[in-house]
């Protein structure tokens, strides 16, 4: 049996690590750390993320930034008491133009962010996706359900290196004794997103702003649930500090097709945009919606901001962008 390493102790202020943390998430979260009390060691080699998304923490003594890509060695001086791994491009679009980094940060990256975790006798939290349900054949998704993942497919190398990432964590749990928390984060909207990240929420919000038809693909018929940013974190907050090992689903069970989506889009921008449909793309998933049972028995936690409310910060945002 592994001897443990003694956790370093959180009696003091406690540092946390956040890898990807001048992503859209990441950066979300290094906020809420450092509003809970956190010295926060943010990690960003900025292929998907941005210097805007942090730069209103400069000067800020608590916060400091490391641009590093994790796949290399991480080496940090002091203690560390919690490492988020947030590394990942996460569209479509980023893991089909870069699939090889977003297969080696899944791989090599989590494994360097967890041999800093079992150095510093830190926890460890991954960023796991609903993407590894793949199209899913039971619905909604349960931690339990183990997914339908092309494995070949053009979605496998964000998929598997999600899975794969999972995979290795629970190893370090078994073998190093390392604390570990997952969790599995369902799609997830709010300021900071990038314009032309390929997802729904921006894909369709700049469409709308500019007035140009908004681009949906198949019937429209395929379902999504949206979560806001702020209750994602609030809910990856609560796991990181919970005692569940197991996987976790993070998201809003609020199940609508993406026609729908669409028109509340166009709705809410007041827009003269059109809708129009264009071939499905392969593997891409029918039904989406998360079985939050865990999260409320384990986190006492569900989401709380209304569509309506989230997507009017949303909006406020990207019409700065537009």
């Amino acid at each position: 049996m592994p001897v443990k390493k003694k956790r370093a102790s959180t009696t003091r202020q406690p540092t946390s690590v956040v890898t990807g943390g001048a992503g859209f998430l990441g950066s979300h979260l290094v906020d809420l750390l450092l509003a809970r009390g956190h010295k926060v060691i943010a990690i960003d080699n900025f292929i998907t993320g941005s210097v805007d998304n942090i730069a209103h923490l400069g000067g800020n003594p608590n916060f400091k930034f490391i641009q590093q890509d994790v796949t290399e060695f991480i080496f940090l001086d002091g203690p560390v008491n919690f490492v988020w791994h947030f590394a990942s491009p996460a569209s479509p679009i980023d893991y089909l133009e870069i699939p090889i980094q977003t297969l080696k940060v899944g791989s090599l990256g989590t494994h360097k962010a967890l041999g800093l975790a079992k150095n510093k006798g830190a926890r460890f939290l991954i960023a796991s996706t609903s993407e590894i349900y793949g199209d899913p054949l039971v619905h909604p998704q349960t931690e339990e359900y183990w997914g339908n993942v092309n494995t070949i497919g053009p979605r496998g190398c964000y998929d598997e290196a999600k899975r794969f990432g999972e995979a290795m964590t629970m190893a370090y749990h078994r073998e190093h004794g390392v604390e570990t928390r997952i969790v599995r984060i369902f799609n997830t909207y709010g300021p900071r997103m990038r314009l032309n990240d390929g997802r729904v929420v921006p894909a369709f919000v700049s469409q709308a702003l500019k007035n140009q038809s908004l681009t949906v693909f198949g019937k429209g018929n395929q379902t999504r649930s949206f979560c806001y940013v702020s209750d994602l974190v609030e809910g990856i907050y609560r796991l990181m500090n919970s005692s569940s090992v197991d996987p976790v689903n993070i998201g809003n069970p609020h199940e609508m097709t993406v026609l729908e989506f669409a028109r509340e889009i166009i709705r809410a921008t007041g827009s003269r945009s059109r809708i129009v449909f264009k071939p499905l793309p392969q593997d891409d998933p029918k039904q989406r919606r998360p079985d939050i049972t865990r999260a409320k028995t384990r986190l006492h936690w569900e989401p709380k901001v209304p569509l309506k409310e989230g997507l009017k910060k949303t909006i406020e945002y990207f019409r700065g962008k537009v």
